[in-house]
Order: C-alpha cells, then structure tokens, then sequence
C-alpha cells in the first residue's frame, strides 16, 4: 500500500497522547492505593492531561490532510454500526472530552478523578481497538489482517507515551520519573516482542492470489509485458508504495533500532544519571522510529491488484 504521511502521523501522535494519559491515570491509581509518591500531583496531572490533548489534536489535525472534502469529515461518523473508521470517528473525539474533563478536575481541585480517569481509559483502549481493526478487519491484506495490529498499536502507543511520561516527570521534577522509566522500558520490550513475531508472522505468508486469478488464466507460465494503466491511475498511486526491496529492508532495521533498544538505552541512562534532556531524546528517537515503522507498517501491505498492475517484465 501507499503509505499516507496524514495517517501516519495520525496514528503515531494519537498514540503518544494515548499513552500519556494512561501514564497518568496509572500513577494516580498507584498514589490512591500508597504505592507511588506524587508531588505537585493536581499541577502534574492537569499539565499532563494538557500534553496529551496536544498530541490528540495533532494527531486529529493530521488527519484531515487525509480527506478529499474536510468539509464533510462529519458524515464519516454515519456508519458506526459496520466500520471501525467510523467508530473510531467517535471514539477520538470521546476521548479527547475525558482527557479533558480529567485535567479540568485536577486543575480546579475537584474529586471524582478517578472515575473520570477510569472513563478515560475505556475510551482510550477503545480508541485503540477501534484504529488497529480499521486495518486488521482487512482480510484480503494478508500482512494485516491478524490480532497482531492491534496489540502493536496499543503497546507501541503505550511505549511512547510512558516515554513521554517519563521525560514530563524529570522536567517537573515529580517524584515518579523512575516508575515511569521502568514502565517506559516494560512496555518497549514487550512491544519488540510483538512487533517482532509480527514481522516473522509476515515473512511467512504464502499469498492466496497469483497471476493467474488475478488475470482470470489458469495456463502455467504466463509472462506480464507490461504494467496495467501506464499512464497511471489511481491503482497505481495508492495501492503501492513504488519503492525498491532495499528501502523497504533498510527502513525495516531502521525503525528496529530507533524504536527498541536505542530509547531503552537512553532511558536508562537518563535514569541513571538523573538527566531530563536523555529522556527527552529517547521520546525524541523513538518517535522518529515510530514514524519508520508505521510507514513500513503501511507499505508492507501487499494488495492482490498488485499482482496485475505493478509488475513489470
């Protein structure tokens, strides 16, 4: 597929803001049952909640770049029943109210945040559901459709916005910077594993299509001479990325590194020496990294067109 810049940052700046917010609520859980230590905790949770609504705007922002007429965004939300891009419409936006309602809580020093986080929560985890299915309800994108997707972009959400956390706490001076890190660490690792099968899981797809169903010919050796709609078409621009094998294996590693061990690395070094501009960097590197993957994410994902209409002999 051809990967779109508009969801791609979509997608990765939800997730950040996402997994802020999970971040907080978490460390609030912990300081209601006495098992972390919270300073300044109704500054540090509204200027948190503010962040991630940052990162959730953005990443709303970013997507309208991604539509013919923005002007009729609204009619997205018509077919909640069936798509998970519609429900997904939704979801967003209900999010963003929680996030919202929930710093303002903090800010105003009223009670009931933790009801109100507990909301936020079933909607971010519904936000994440809804965005991985868009893709893995895909069944004929063999590279998609699996449970995978949605555990990627929930842990991947998840590790950057703890990241983020992280990086926030140190520059706050909050007493839970290495809480944060250590769940910064957890869920990259973790988040390595599932990637990792993900791409295995990839490398061993045998396609159901071929040349000859994609052509409706059953003879043995057909030979393609040339490329379906030379002039171009939309077959041609959005369903294939157009880049070589070499772009693909090198973005591949790319991302592999910039997403898992390089920030594990800078968090822990952060952490141990105490710096806020290490962990800075190491939200800094793996977003980059994201960035890589999702594009990778999107190329990888081989259309059954392609088999008429890219090759060429």
């Amino acid at each position: 597929m051809h990967p779109a810049f508009s969801v791609i940052f979509l997608t990765t700046l939800t997730g950040v803001g996402q997994g802020l917010f999970l971040a907080l609520y978490a460390a609030e859980l912990g300081a209601a049952f006495d098992l972390l230590t919270v300073q300044h905790g109704q500054r540090f949770f509204a200027a948190g909640s503010a962040l991630s609504l940052a990162f959730l705007a953005a990443g709303l922002l970013a997507s309208f770049f991604h539509l013919g007429r923005p002007e009729r965004a609204w009619r997205s939300a018509a077919m909640w029943r069936t798509s998970w891009l519609s429900r997904e419409v939704i979801a967003l936006p209900a999010f963003m109210a929680a996030v919202f309602a929930y710093g303002g809580a903090h800010y105003l020093g009223f009670g009931g945040t933790l009801t109100l986080g507990a909301t936020g929560a079933l909607l971010c985890f519904a936000l994440f559901i809804c965005t991985g299915m868009i893709y893995a309800c895909l069944k004929f994108l063999q590279e998609w459709a699996t449970p995978l997707t949605v555990i990627n972009f929930i842990l991947l959400g998840c590790a950057s916005g703890f990241s983020f956390a992280a990086a926030f706490a140190a520059m706050t001076g909050s007493a839970l910077v290495a809480v944060l890190v250590e769940w910064a660490v957890a869920l990259t690792l973790a988040a390595l594993c599932a990637r990792a099968a993900s791409l295995i899981r990839n490398s061993r797809i045998r396609p159901h299509s071929s040349l000859q169903t994609a052509i409706g010919i059953k003879h043995p050796r057909i030979a393609q001479k040339a490329q379906g709609f030379m002039g171009g078409s939309f077959n041609t621009r959005e369903f294939f990325h157009g880049r070589a094998p070499t772009l693909l294996r090198a973005v591949k590693w790319g991302f592999l590194v910039l997403v898992f061990p390089l920030p594990v690395v800078l968090l822990l070094a952060g952490l141990a020496l105490a710096s806020a501009p290490l962990l800075a960097l190491a939200f800094g590197v793996q977003y980059l990294g994201l960035v890589a993957e999702r594009w990778f994410f999107f190329a990888q994902g081989n259309h059954p067109q392609n088999l008429y209409y890219q090759a060429i002999s």
